[in-house]
């Protein structure tokens, strides 16, 4: 699984009133509610990418190291465009992620910027919106694993479809088409 994160708002609640309480590495203490979520994610194959506005202040050891101090073992992290010369927007970046990565596998992006809900769907339906003053918590892990499987199951019908449509003798696109018909509201696609 991929897990697109943002830091700020997500990890570490920004409440604009109060210091964020910062470690001895000079970066903020993420919640812990964020901390038993977050961790509750990840396997060995999560792989981590940082889409937070701090990605590029910090090499990926020091990325490794900031979360194995706050108590998250992973072991794969990579981040968006870190030389972001262009100025896109949070946004733009993810969408230019997609547009060069081919994606074969789960993923979530779990982010507090607004800008997302303007997502293309297909993306959208991957995204966990939290509250900036909040961040990530424990009621916010049902709703991932729901996105999860929900995109999961999404995945294997229409696998399941495309493998049908080609061993049965009928015009090519027929049953995918009748089955699509029938399930678009069903399964939201």
């Amino acid at each position: 699984m991929i897990i697109f994160l943002d830091i700020d708002g997500v990890m570490v609640p920004a409440k604009g009133w109060k210091v964020p309480e910062l470690l001895n590495d000079g970066f903020p203490a993420f919640s812990s509610k964020a901390i038993n979520v977050l961790q509750s994610l990840i396997s060995v194959e999560t792989t981590l990418i940082l889409t937070t506005s701090h990605k590029s202040n910090y090499s990926i050891n020091e990325w490794l190291e900031i979360f194995k101090k706050r108590g998250i073992e992973i072991e794969n992290i990579k981040s968006l465009e870190n030389n972001n010369t262009t100025n896109r927007n949070r946004k733009d970046e993810i969408l230019n992620w997609f547009s060069t990565n081919e994606i074969n596998e789960d993923y979530i992006i779990i982010d507090d910027d607004t800008s997302l809900n303007s997502l293309p769907k297909y993306l959208k339906d991957h995204l966990l919106l939290t509250s900036p003053l909040i961040g990530l918590t424990d009621e916010h892990l049902a709703i991932i694993k729901g996105i999860i499987s929900s995109n999961s199951n999404q995945k294997n019908i229409i696998q399941l479809v495309e493998d049908l449509d080609n061993t049965l003798p009928i015009a090519d696109g027929d049953l995918k088409d009748v089955y699509y018909k029938e399930n678009a509201k069903k399964y939201g696609f």
